[in-house]
């Protein structure tokens, strides 16, 4: 068998995280990842019209409802502001490192984070030395637990530096190049950043664990090298702009066989994006 290919649960609005399993399965999908993540409480997951997993939470009932759906879990999101200064109401390294307890205790094996675009004038501020030195300090916490509990931070093309070749080679060099950092390859994040996807995969093959897939419109070339990722695609893949073939093809020379997640919008975007992958890859599980 060739690569996996799963979804986020996160398929419709306002609807808690077991319902958007239930989704992915009635979709005849088998593997998903926990997207999104808070720490405490959520009146909306409270009261039934959010998705959101609490990071302070049991895990084992986010393994039960995996269990209860028939869905296979692949990856713990834990996108995180890397590059502003640390503050309570920032997903920064506490949160990472409750990602990574609560994957190790329910056996998922990769927590994907980024740095993300700043959003103060402190940070917006500081020179490409100063941010990759606060990313190397804010991973380093993380990075002793993932290994001492046998997770892999996987880092993805999501800001600045992890949407260049050149940044991530640096974050990896400044962190030491651990065994247990990786990279969650997205092929739309990485074009938008203004990469090419084909050749980031390349370069980085050995270090990709886990993929996520987006293809973006023509119309988003003007927002090349200004945007800093996004959401969710709204087309399927193979009608947009991204070589999507082409990163599947150095998958493929590669023997990668790992797992990879649509980030398309929909049911249908979502169905559709599937037999693309399929038209390119037909043993993907």
């Amino acid at each position: 068998m060739s690569f996996r290919v799963g979804c986020f649960a996160l398929i419709t609005p306002f609807s808690n995280f077991k319902s958007q399993l239930e989704i992915i399965h009635d979709m005849g999908v088998k593997y998903a990842d926990v997207t999104d993540g808070n720490d405490g409480a959520s009146m909306a997951v409270e009261y039934g019209f959010g998705a959101s997993v609490s990071l302070d939470s049991n895990p084992f009932d986010i393994k039960r409802a995996f269990e209860e759906t028939g869905i296979t879990p692949t990856s713990y999101c834990a996108h995180a502001n890397l590059l502003d200064p640390p503050a309570p109401w920032r997903f920064s390294t506490p949160q990472i490192l409750k990602a990574i307890r609560n994957a190790a205790a329910i056996g998922i094996k990769h927590v994907i984070t980024t740095e993300g675009d700043p959003k103060t004038d402190f940070a917006e501020s500081m020179t490409w030395d100063e941010k990759l030195f606060a990313i190397r300090e804010r991973l380093y916490e993380p990075l002793r637990l993932a290994a001492d509990m046998g997770v892999e931070i996987l880092l993805e093309p999501h800001g600045e530096l992890t949407d260049s070749i050149r940044g991530l080679d640096a974050i990896l060099d400044a962190c030491g190049a651990p065994d247990n950092l990786g990279i969650n390859m997205d092929t739309g994040n990485s074009w938008l950043g203004g990469a090419d996807p084909v050749e980031m995969t390349k370069h980085f093959i050995s270090r990709i664990r886990h993929v996520h897939w987006k293809d973006l419109p023509a119309e988003m070339e003007e927002d090349r090298g200004k945007l800093y990722g996004c959401g969710m695609a709204t087309i399927p893949l193979g009608e947009g702009v991204i070589d999507v073939a082409g990163v599947v093809k150095v998958l493929q020379d590669a023997g990668f066989e790992g797992d990879t997640t649509l980030e398309v919008a929909g049911v249908e975007t979502m169905q559709a994006s599937i037999e693309y992958l399929r038209s390119l890859e037909p043993n993907i599980g």
